[in-house]
């Protein structure tokens, strides 16, 4: 797993702005290296802000859309096309406005779909899903996704690994149910950390106020159990994409000045 680099932006707006450049260069990338690309969206303000970045971009024109395969890092459990579901977010801000490929846009099941109200069925076949998409290249029983971003919550929680609960403690499974979950709703279905760690690179988002203490927890050295931020890392690079107030409690030797 990598060290942490962090990258300190003016305000939330340029953050969103400057890690949309930044995704369609990865995109990019990896479509003239290996033909596809594979990448975990995440919701919330800072994971919608970034999407909504990106479809204002002309530059989004560069990806190929057609050969690029989207997965959520977790899930509201709740019925198909409910807003507040991370999937309706993203075909909102985005996922709409762009020529993708429905075979390649793996929306987490939902909770009126084929496993009905069982989440951990819900949770086994998001699991078999990326299992099938795994190459002989690939770690294991998930793709090599090319960048997995996640939002970083107050409390520390990326996906819907929240501190203590047992998903966050979950070693062997991919994608497991979470029940009692402390942010509604309570039940959800999330990427683990073993699944977290097969891509290549983890960006953890993070803007405001409410999100400066749960940074400085997490790059701190806190344990991931506590903190699960703090485990969230990729195979070649983890990167912090932050505004000036959420890097407002990190001492200043863990960025470089210009970038704020």
């Amino acid at each position: 797993m990598t060290a942490p680099q962090l990258v300190v932006h003016r305000d939330k707006e340029l953050m969103a702005q400057a890690a949309a450049a930044r995704l369609i260069t990865r995109i990019v990338d990896a479509q003239a290296s290996r033909g596809t690309a594979s990448v975990v969206l995440t919701g919330g303000r800072n994971g919608n802000g970034l999407l909504a970045a990106l479809a204002a971009a002309p530059a989004r024109d560069a990806i190929d859309w057609g050969r690029l395969d989207l997965w959520w890092g977790d899930e509201r459990f709740l019925p198909e096309a409910d807003p507040e579901r991370n999937v309706t977010q993203a075909r909102e801000a985005l996922l709409d406005s762009v020529p993708l490929d429905p075979k390649r846009v793996h929306a987490m099941p939902a909770s009126d779909g084929p496993y009905g109200a069982d989440v951990e069925a819900a949770a086994e076949a998001y699991a078999e899903e990326l299992a099938l998409a795994a190459g002989p290249e690939n770690h294991g029983s998930v793709p090599t996704f090319d960048v997995l971003m996640l939002g970083v919550g107050p409390d520390t929680h990326v996906a819907s690994l929240f501190p203590e609960l047992p998903a966050v403690r979950e070693t062997e499974r991919t994608v497991v149910g979470v029940h009692g979950a402390p942010k509604p709703p309570p039940t959800r279905v999330t990427l683990t950390l073993p699944a977290i760690r097969a891509a290549r690179e983890v960006w953890l988002l993070a803007a405001g106020e409410d999100k400066a203490n749960a940074a400085a927890i997490a790059l701190s050295g806190a344990g991931e159990i506590q903190a699960p931020a703090a485990g969230a890392r990729g195979r070649a690079r983890t990167l912090w994409l932050l505004d000036r107030s959420a890097a407002s409690q990190l001492p200043r030797s863990l960025y470089p000045p210009a970038t704020a």
